[in-house]
């Protein structure tokens, strides 16, 4: 029978002294013929004699400074898959362990189908239904794993063994934050994962410009930055991170393409295949731009339309708004949508042109809300 041993160590916020406390820990103990099976919060568990009966697995949540885990679940030993629909913003792929996710689109056949069909639990995040993941609807539904939702828009409809959903958060990052720290891992939380969710938190709030009026929120950015984050710099890395095409297409859709309508305090702009093409656009050139028109002075709604570059008769359309004009009624009534208050989404299925008379019938319809 292999002896066991639990050695105790200290849960001061991490930094060197907590990493050289625990290298000290694990010589002596291997020095003396132990051998580290786990770590588990505060406790270094060894293990010694017919080690060949045990499966072991060191859980170095704090690996080196160099090799620091990205993600909690990595910290449990657990080694998890991030598969999503399609291309993510250019301007995220800087974030720690962005060079694991894998496009559904890009290697649905060869990795993403195989992984839900083989997972064990799937967990979905920020989004509330199968119908938002486009190609990879047929293979998560399809999937045998438990699933679990954690997400914060609004009428969750999907079949999971748990659905955690407040509509009310900021983000979902907000969400994931609040689980790790109720399941008491904030303490070994890496820095790493620590840019992810203060990344989240940062973009789903417009750089804390909307839904983020609550204290907890800025709460947890302090409990954020005891992790070491530069949140100058991660702003740095997604707010001014354009290239040179990217910038000259935003002056151009503002100066060519956006229509106001002063008297009801609205606007929407159009982006067509040919801005695209002429400036030569990748996901994420054209994010966040819907905040622009808010800037002009009364405007209280800014309406975004995109053809899709790859489908025909595919517009996406993004809504902003300000104080209580509920964009996500709008994006309900008229694009297919939905979302939050001031942040809501959608998609038509005809021409642009038909999108611009959509957008115009329901700045009509809208017009008493606009103009209270």
């Amino acid at each position: 029978m292999a002896e066991t041993m639990t050695k105790k160590w200290n849960r001061a916020p991490f930094g060197p002294e907590r990493v050289e406390e625990m290298e000290r820990y694990l010589n002596e103990m291997s020095h003396e013929g132990w051998q580290c099976c786990e770590i588990v919060r505060d406790e270094l568990r060894f293990v010694r004699g017919e080690q060949d009966e045990y499966t072991y697995r060191v859980q170095y949540f704090y690996e080196s400074r160099d090799g620091e885990k990205d993600d909690y679940l990595r910290t449990l030993g657990k080694n998890p898959e991030i598969i999503v629909p399609d291309a993510y913003p250019d301007f995220l792929q800087w974030m720690p362990g962005s060079e694991r996710i894998i496009r559904y689109d890009k290697h649905a056949a060869d990795k993403a189908d195989p992984m839900l069909a083989s997972a064990d639990l799937i967990f979905c995040l920020d989004f509330n239904g199968t119908d938002r993941v486009d190609d990879m609807k047929d293979a998560l539904e399809q999937s045998p794993a438990k699933k679990i939702m954690i997400d914060h828009h609004l009428d969750p409809h999907m079949d999971t063994v748990l659905t955690i959903s407040h509509p009310h958060m900021s983000s979902t990052s907000e969400l994931v934050f609040r689980i790790i720290w109720q399941l008491g891992g904030f303490e070994e939380m890496s820095r790493k994962c620590a840019v992810c969710i203060y990344c989240g938190m940062m973009t789903d709030t417009g750089g804390f410009t909307y839904n983020s009026t609550r204290p907890e929120i800025f709460y947890i950015v302090s409990q954020l930055l005891t992790k070491g984050i530069d949140k100058d710099k991660i702003y740095r890395n997604v707010f001014n991170n354009f290239s040179p095409w990217a910038i000259r297409l935003r002056g151009h859709l503002m100066s060519q393409k956006l229509n106001v309508f002063g008297d009801i305090h609205a606007s929407y702009f159009t982006i067509s295949r040919r801005d695209m093409r002429d400036f030569h656009f990748i996901k994420g050139d054209a994010e966040g731009l819907v905040n622009e028109p808010l800037k002009i002075k009364g405007m209280r709604l800014s309406v975004s339309l995109r053809e899709d570059d790859r489908r025909d008769n595919t517009i996406w359309v993004s809504l902003r708004s300000v104080d209580d004009f509920p964009c996500n009624k709008m994006a309900a009534d008229f694009f297919n949508g939905g979302g939050h208050l001031n942040a809501s989404g959608g998609r038509l299925y005809c021409s642009l042109d038909e999108a611009e008379r959509i957008v115009r019938t329901a700045f009509e319809q809208y017009k008493d809300l606009l103009t209270k």
